[in-house]
């Protein structure tokens, strides 16, 4: 007897919540050294995680996360790690606007 493969019916949520992961673990590689501020930008991380840990995928949520990890690097006081926070900060707004392609 030949196993069916059931292949789940990936969406846009699938593909925004992959590539936020992808944005966060870019993200941890950033931060290894230390810098002030840098507890903020790691609690922001923690909190990240918990929400993508969740089965269900609220757009909302992840927009409000992205308003906090906008005040996170705000309170980052070193120039060179705050410039790199935005371009993770701007990843992870073309994160959200993904879509699942079309064939």
């Amino acid at each position: 007897m030949a196993k069916e493969s059931v292949k789940k019916v990936r969406t846009d949520d699938d593909v925004k919540k992959k590539a936020v992961k992808l944005v966060v673990v870019h993200l941890k590689k950033k931060i290894e050294n230390n810098f002030p501020g840098k507890e903020y930008v790691l609690e922001w991380i923690e909190e990240m995680e918990e929400l993508l840990s969740e089965e269900q995928f609220i757009l909302s949520q992840y927009h409000q996360m992205r308003k906090e990890f906008n005040d996170a690097i705000e309170r980052t006081l070193d120039y060179e790690m705050r410039s790199k926070l935005r371009d993770s900060w701007y990843s992870l707004g073309k994160a959200l606007d993904k879509k699942l392609k079309q064939n």
